[in-house]
């Protein structure tokens, strides 16, 4: 019977120099998709798939992620005094329990690995979910969730993953696949940012990950990988020959808000499911073609 998942582990420490000089004093986590930082997209999508402790991996700067979680007293006073219920209401929604949120700093920027081992107080003996906010994901099931789900089915570690195009599969960690099940894939290898041509496929992680303990003692070797960091992919491949291990055709989008244009067609993707904004925003874009 596999251990609950009730951990999740959300780097958060880069730069976010893509979206300079919006990120010169604000965290690129706290920029609004529509009225919600893309942290809290990726907290609410891991609360929803049973998760109860956070741990933030932060850098210099990152504060205001941590208070944006906090209860913000003379506000909600001053929305209560003005019978602002439904913003009360928002507001009080994207507050977490007391206790439940941890931050360790990621002083050098040693890759998405590093960050992971950073948090290895936090992870102790206990599988956990790693999300990565810069992934916007649009599901009728939270990915996490989806996720969770195929944890508790297989047991051991499960990445999302999608398809890219070959010219595109070095920007990704790719999977060595073991047996295609269609929504499920075993997996008997991983491969970082290989070039087209060393590809052993075009099945691709993206940054949401089911995880088990292990891969901290991984990590802990701090050996470095393609780019000259501690990646996180090379870690998970030494999990392969004694865990199970499988990718999961996830159900939904991806926004990739790394990317400005990625970041723009989210924000207009989120609003066109909002009621109270789509029909505004479909007639105003005709006049942008």
């Amino acid at each position: 019977m596999s251990k609950p998942l009730r951990k999740a582990v959300l780097p958060v420490a880069g730069l976010g120099t893509r979206f300079l000089p919006a990120t010169k004093a604000l965290a690129k986590e706290m920029l609004p998709v529509v009225d919600k930082p893309l942290i809290q997209y990726a907290v609410d999508e891991a609360r929803a798939a049973g998760i109860e402790q956070f741990c933030f991996v932060t850098g210099r700067g990152k504060t205001a992620i941590v208070e944006h979680f906090d209860v913000a007293y003379e506000l909600e006073r001053t929305l209560q005094d003005r019978n602002k219920d439904d913003l009360l209401a928002a507001l009080r929604a994207s507050a977490l329990p007391p206790g439940s949120i941890a931050t360790v700093r990621q002083q050098v920027p040693m890759g998405l690995g590093h960050a992971i081992w950073c948090a290895r107080s936090f992870v102790g003996d206990d599988p956990f979910a790693i999300l990565l906010p810069d992934d916007l994901m649009m599901c009728d099931t939270p990915c996490t969730k989806q996720l969770a789900d195929a944890y508790y089915e297989t047991g051991g570690n499960v990445v999302a993953v999608e398809e890219v195009p070959m010219e595109r599969v070095n920007r990704y960690g790719v999977l060595d696949i073991a047996e295609d099940k269609g929504r499920l894939v075993s997996v008997k290898g991983l491969v970082e940012k290989p070039p087209a041509d060393k590809a052993p496929s075009n099945l691709t992680i993206i940054g949401r990950y089911v995880v088990m303990p292990e891969v901290i003692g991984f990590l802990s070797k701090m050996e470095k990988g393609a780019g000259g960091e501690v990646q996180l992919t090379d870690a998970m491949a030494k999990l392969i020959p004694t865990q199970p291990f499988h990718g999961l055709r996830y159900e939904g989008r991806r926004f990739d808000c790394g990317d400005k244009a990625g970041y723009l067609e989210a924000q207009i993707a989120f609003a066109l499911k909002r009621p109270d904004l789509a029909d505004s925003v479909r007639e105003f874009l005709p006049r942008y073609r």
